[in-house]
């Protein structure tokens, strides 16, 4: 083909591809969260078969399809291949998820299982996505020019994929929903297939071949001497190692940060991808231009080394300590802008010297004669076996059992074996007289005290997150702990309170605000139906909430759903007071893995489901806020059992609040709230929906509140403010009925959009619970045939209501 013209629109073609791979990915990342959960497995199966399915097609298309055929046409048919299979994934994983409820298990054995089927799932368009530069690559000379386009075209790929990454996590997902994502990531495919169909017209099979150069023409010594490829793919799959490894750590860390909402995802996402663009079109450039690729391609490695120290002292040192918040202003654009700007502050550097690698290796490993399309898969399958490896290893192993300082390290260490190894030679070549030794010796030193540098991740950062500088500067912290899916930690006030910490939040506490909700969470219900034996907690946090149960006469099962292991240990060792030594109740059953997936597949029905406080704010939290989800609830409810549901006003907007409110009575349209004010500001809210018709028998509350049987449970309440029947019954706010003119406008959150997150995330610098409270308390009415006694404690009830209004 005439390399020329065609060259610049096939960059065009692979900046679409790049685009709509990218939009596939995250949308898979969700389905995942449904099937999997919200989970270090999760990021793993998306990470390690993105990678995996694109190593196994890079390797197969050379040697399954013939050089014969016209490259431009097998990547058109490419495109189209990708375009199909991600509507079927699409289309398909409701088929998954339905035949998981057939039944499955459930823990960690279950967990990998649906892991597996979910990589299955996605193998296809990611074997057709890595075969599409190896199909390309056949239309290039094995020229330095040549090889030189191909590193472009990995830029351009990568360029998309910047394109396709900000345009699905801020604006098609966040505005649209998933199918409508995934059409329009098919519709590019099929312009690129278009695109490709043209040039391949105007290019018939014949037309400028590849003509490779003669033996040693034109080749640098140091690729002429050295006839064996292996270093630089062994390298290759160290460097790709690498750069999935601090993915899965900078991810870990910069959530902490910025706070672990969609955006804040997006954001490191889309840096990383930026900085690999760059890298591309500057390795792109060096190996077309001053040769000695191999050289060019350690010492990017061993510049890694560098650029990794500094990542992780911007993480630990540098970015915490940033006094920002206070001048974000009210636009919660500005901080999303601020955080996207941090993360290139962090990672660019690095991200740049993994893209640059790619091209570089190409040119290193390139040799006169051979098939370009092998030469490009080989490479392009050694980088991703490395990066699944460093995907699946880092996420589910180095993280947990040693810890993200430990993990930085061995990306160091990574990064200045691939150098050493690929300037071996070199060293030896340059520095005629003295020993090799020594310049290999001073390189490896120098990796090494750079390792010794990596600071330690801070208690306060993991506590605190990205509140460190106002939150956590009195508190001692009593416990740090990295989990596979979850950082925790335990600290300690100078006025004795307690806090419990997940992943840079604060879940639970000991406050009386917070114990306060904690127990009307699971009280509430079970004083209001006095038969209940059976219940649900989703999530453990402090397990206040669960130990709530402990105290109530009649419960005999009690099930804990909490997806990272670690939190339980850490709960029964520093909070046993306050949750009643629930852990260790013979009752209870604690069952690690997602909560979601346990409710679908379990055969046992409830008489109450609640949970522990979830931030909606947090990734992956919204889809326990979804009407599927209540639907879910509502159907292991046993008839008349109860389900309540935790809904912050504070860091909240009135968008998001009201959307979670109408979803919930979307599946309840007899739900009511219960608000845990604080001295009569707005502070939090419990949603109570019920299978069936909901009437609340105020004398029979009165009688078991003094009963002795109840005597435990009466003090727990006592404990938090509710001395009585009444001051229980007072925290009424509202339910569906009254509040329907109010919700009118909500978005209502659905598996299909998730919409919470992206509502969530923008709210969450707010300060708005006061104002959101009173609103609500606008439509607030006493609620004609919702409570059944004697009239002087319906009528002490109704003045209550108005009092409130009136505040």
């Amino acid at each position: 083909m005439r390399r020329r013209p065609a060259a610049p629109l096939l960059l065009l073609l692979f900046v679409g591809s790049g685009c709509a791979a990218l939009i596939y990915e995250i949308v898979w990342f969700q389905l995942l969260e449904f099937v999997i959960g919200s989970t270090a497995v999760s990021l793993a199966v998306l990470l390690g078969t993105f990678m995996g399915g694109m190593c196994v097609g890079s390797l197969a298309l050379p040697r399954l399809v013939s050089a014969q055929r016209h490259p431009l046409r097998v990547c058109a048919l490419l495109e189209l291949g990708i375009g199909a299979t991600g509507i079927a994934v699409q289309g398909g994983m409701p088929g998954v998820v339905a035949l998981l409820a057939g039944g499955a298990g459930h823990g960690a054995t279950a967990i990998f299982a649906r892991a597996a089927l979910c990589a299955l799932c996605l193998l296809p368009p990611a074997m057709l996505m890595g075969a599409t530069l190896p199909a390309v690559s056949r239309s290039l000379t094995s020229d330095p020019e040549g090889i030189s386009w191909l590193g472009f075209f990995y830029c351009g790929n990568t360029a998309g994929a910047v394109l396709g990454c900000l345009l699905a996590g801020f604006y098609l997902l966040r505005v649209h929903d998933m199918p409508t994502a995934v059409w329009i990531a098919a519709s590019i495919n099929l312009a690129a297939a278009l695109l490709a169909f043209g040039l391949a017209a105007r290019t018939p099979v014949g037309t400028d071949p590849a003509r490779p150069s003669p033996p040693g023409v034109g080749e640098p010594a140091e690729r002429r001497a050295d006839s064996s490829a292996w270093a630089v793919h062994f390298a290759i799959a160290l460097s790709g190692m690498g750069a999935l490894g601090a993915e899965v750590v900078w991810t870990r860390l910069l959530s902490l940060i910025l706070g672990a909402t969609v955006y804040t995802f997006s954001n490191i996402l889309a840096v990383f991808l930026l900085g690999l663009s760059m890298g591309g079109s500057l390795g792109a450039f060096l190996a077309r231009g001053f040769g000695r690729p191999r050289t060019l391609f350690g010492c990017c490695q061993l510049l890694l080394a560098g650029a990794i120290a500094w990542a992780a002292y911007a993480a630990t040192r540098s970015l915490p300590y940033w006094p920002v918040y206070d001048t974000l202003g009210a636009n919660p654009w500005h901080r999303v802008l601020l955080d996207f700007g941090r993360c290139l502050w962090a990672i660019l550097p690095a991200a740049v010297l993994w893209g640059a690698s790619f091209p570089l290796a190409l040119a290193a490993a390139v040799r006169p004669g051979g098939d370009p399309g092998r030469m490009v898969g080989g490479i392009y399958a050694a980088n991703t076996i490395g990066a699944i490896a460093g995907a699946v290893g880092f996420s589910l192993l180095l993280i947990p059992l040693a810890g993200t300082q430990q993990a930085e390290r061995s990306l160091i260490a990574l990064a200045a074996a691939a150098g050493l190894l690929l300037l071996a030679p070199a060293l030896g070549a340059r520095l005629a007289g003295v020993p090799r030794s020594a310049g290999i010796g001073a390189a490896a030193l120098t990796a090494v005290f750079l390792m010794a540098k990596v600071p330690p991740t801070p208690g306060e950062l993991v506590a605190y997150g990205r509140t460190m500088l106002s939150d956590g500067g009195s508190a001692r912290i009593l416990y740090m702990g990295e989990g596979m899916n979850a950082s925790v930690a335990v600290s300690e006030t100078p006025d004795g309170v307690r806090n419990f910490h997940v992943s840079g939040k604060i879940e639970a506490s000991t406050t009386p605000q917070d114990m306060r909700l904690q127990r009307m969470l699971a009280q509430l219900p079970a004083m209001l139906q006095p038969r209940a034996r059976s219940v649900l907690i989703v999530g453990c946090g402090a397990g206040v909430t669960a130990g709530s149960f402990v105290v109530q006469p009649g419960i005999a099962r009690i099930v804990i759903c909490e997806i990272e292991p670690l939190v339980p240990r850490v709960a029964a060792r520093y909070f046993a007071k306050e949750n009643h030594g629930v852990i260790e109740d013979p009752r209870v059953t604690v069952v690690n893995d997602d909560a979601r997936h346990y409710i679908l597949t379990t055969k046992e029905k409830f008489d109450i489901i609640t949970s522990d406080p979830i931030h909606p704010w947090v990734k992956g939290s919204a889809s326990l806020y979804t009407q599927e989800y209540f639907e879910l609830c509502k159907s292991r409810l046993n008839r008349g059992g109860m389900v309540t549901q935790w809904v912050p006003l504070y860091e909240s907007d009135k968008a998001t609040v009201k959307s979670e409110i109408a979803t919930f009575f979307r599946v309840f349209p007899a739900g009511t709230i219960w608000a845990n004010d604080d001295n009569g500001e707005g502070y939090d809210i419990v949603m109570l929906g019920q299978n069936g018709p909901t009437q609340i028998d105020m004398d029979g509350l009165r009688v078991r509140w003094s009963s002795p049987e109840y005597r435990e449970a009466a003090a727990s309440l006592a404990e938090v403010g509710f001395t009585s029947p009444s001051s229980l019954l007072d925290t009424y706010a509202g339910r569906a009925a009254e509040l329907a003119p109010w919700l009118l406008d909500s978005q209502i959150n659905r598996d299909r959009n998730l919409r919470l997150q992206y509502l969530a995330g923008l709210g969450l610098d707010s300060a708005l619970e006061g104002a959101i409270y009173r609103e609500m308390l606008l439509y607030c009415r006493y609620p004609e045939g919702l409570f059944v006694g004697p009239e002087d404690a319906r009528e002490e009830l109704r003045q209550d209501l108005v009092d409130k209004q009136m505040r």
